[in-house]
Formats: C-alpha cells, structure tokens, sequence
C-alpha cells in the first residue's frame, strides 16, 4: 500500500499516520495484520469484521472500505485469524465459524482503537460480512460505549445468538434480494434485536452482491449509515 506522508503517531510499535499504514495489531497473545487507512479530518473509524474464507484483501470489503473513505471515515481492514490459524481453517473450515473467539479478537481491536492518538477520538463502526456479521454484533454488545454503529452485508447475525439482545448500537443488515435462507435468518435477528435496526434487501442480488450495481447500492447504505451514527464528540 501507499504510505500517507504525514503526522506519525505510534503506539505499541506501530505507526499510523494520515493516509495508509500496513501494520501489526496487537490483541491478547498475537499480532494480526492490517491496514490503516485514515483521510485528512476523518469523522469516525469503521472496523471491517470479514466473512467465511475471507481475509482483508476480500475486494468486495476493499471496494466499500473506499466508498466510506471517501465521506471521510477511517478503515480498518483487519484478518481475524492469525497465518498460522488461517492455514488450519483453510482446511476444517472451523475457526471461521468460531464467533467467541472472533469477536473478543474485534473487542480487543477496539480497545487498542481507543488507545491510539490519532484514532482514539473518533467513534467506532463495525462493518460485518457472512459470519463477520455475527462477530460485530457479539463486539458491539460488549463494547457499547465504544461502537457507535453496525452494517451487516449478507451476514449471519443469528449466529451472535443472546448477544443480540445486548447490542445498543444501530443496526444496518443489508441482504441481496435473491439471498431467500440470508433473508430469513436475518428476519429473526431483527426481531431479536433492542437497539435501532433496518434490514434492507438489496433487489435482484445474490448473496456476494456480484450483480451490476449491487455493491455500489450496499457501499452508498453503509456510507449513508455510517454518516448519521458517527459523530466525533464536540
């Protein structure tokens, strides 16, 4: 990635700077790789939390990660498994599936958000795919005073199970329109659901919104959702 040029700040070891930094986060007993994305006078930091098989380079998530850079949110594009675990999930598929363990990593990803000079300031939003989905909402619960604000893209938030009930932040689920068994898990996780909530169904996708026009219409929701929940406090 390209390296912004300006004001460094470090914490831990790790430098993030205005523009995009490839760093190392630390959470609990490992590192997990990641990239830094901050715009000039950013308003908020959404957390990308991505899906079954996925990892940060998912295009689908770099794609609306610059959309939301672009209305000046910072991004934090993160792989939830370390190398060596991504390597054993590649074949028993389980750890993906691993929701607990997914969402204290993304708690403890907030947690050090909250310690960085340049990012601490600024109100937290986690955006979910697939399984990822579920992973955010565990995190929003356990961290209300820290997430301002969630989206769903095609996610599983029936997998956050009671977690659901905790979750203070507002809920954006957004699903393609041909996803019927998607739309359905998520119709019951919205009616388990306190917090603000829509669920949205994006006509004529499938489930990775590969339609013409489909990401652009789940990319400008997120953007615009994000946008009304992320405030920087006065």
């Amino acid at each position: 990635m390209t390296a912004g040029p300006v004001r460094i700040r470090r914490y831990g070891g790790v430098q993030i700077r205005t523009g995009s930094n490839e760093v190392t986060i630390p959470v609990a007993d490992v590192g997990l790789p990641a990239d830094v994305a901050v715009p000039e006078g950013a308003n908020g930091v959404v957390l990308f939390a991505h899906g079954s098989g996925s990892s940060r380079h998912s295009p689908r998530n770099t794609a609306v990660a610059g959309v939301l850079r672009s209305r000046g949110a910072a991004t934090v594009l993160v792989d939830l498994l370390t190398p060596e675990e991504d390597a054993v999930d590649a074949v028993t598929a389980e750890l993906r599936f691993d929701i607990g363990l997914l969402a204290d990593r993304l708690a403890g990803i907030v947690d050090w958000l909250g310690t960085e000079p340049t990012l601490g300031r600024l109100p937290v939003g986690l955006f979910g795919a697939s399984t990822g989905a579920a992973a955010a909402l565990v995190a929003a619960a356990g961290r209300p005073d820290r997430v301002a604000a969630v989206v769903s893209r095609g996610g599983r938030p029936d997998l956050a199970g009671p977690a659901l009930t905790g979750v203070r932040a507002p809920t954006l689920m957004l699903v393609g329109g041909l996803d019927e068994q998607v739309i359905t898990l998520n119709e019951q996780a919205a009616a388990a659901l306190t917090a603000p909530h829509e669920l949205r169904i994006v006509p004529g996708a499938t489930h990775l919104f590969e339609e013409p026009g489909a990401l652009e219409q789940v990319a400008a929701d997120a953007a615009d959702w994000f946008a009304a929940h992320l405030r920087v406090p006065a």
